[in-house]
């Protein structure tokens, strides 16, 4: 840890999403997240894995919001979280291999050369998102 960083890992994740039920779904349904709290009037759902913590907001209008495009616009290129190694990260594959709304970018690979191995794709709304199994 370092002693001179002000900070001290990530709060939460924030993101909009063009139908929050449907992505809402892919938190609990495919990734096993539990909701902890909503706003119905923002409307806001908040999930967490038991580590991260993750808000969902429903953008205001979704038909004229504009897609991310990762390599143009500034923003949020993807996010990344740890799954419990590699035999779970190909599990995960397959499931979202299966799962509608999601677009597999790479299928799981090793990361640098080194016993990581990740995997990027596209959840429900078009966010992208990395899963990563720690090697070694």
């Amino acid at each position: 840890m370092s002693d001179t960083a002000v900070t001290r890992g990530a709060h939460h994740i924030g993101l909009t999403v063009p139908d929050l039920a449907k992505t809402r779904a892919f938190f609990v349904d495919t990734l096993g997240f539990d909701q902890v709290g909503e706003v119905p009037d923002y409307p806001a759902v908040f999930l967490t894995d038991g580590g991260t913590l993750i808000t969902l907001w429903q953008a205001a209008d979704p038909a004229r919001a504009i897609p991310f495009d990762r390599k143009n616009v500034i923003g949020l290129h993807h996010f990344a979280l740890k799954v419990d190694g590699a035999e779970v990260l190909d599990e995960l594959h397959g499931k979202l291999k299966a799962t509608e709304g999601v677009e597999i970018e790479f299928a799981p690979e090793p990361m640098g050369g080194g016993p990581t191995k990740h995997m990027i794709c596209s959840i429900p709304g078009g966010i992208r998102m990395e899963f990563i199994a720690s090697g070694g």
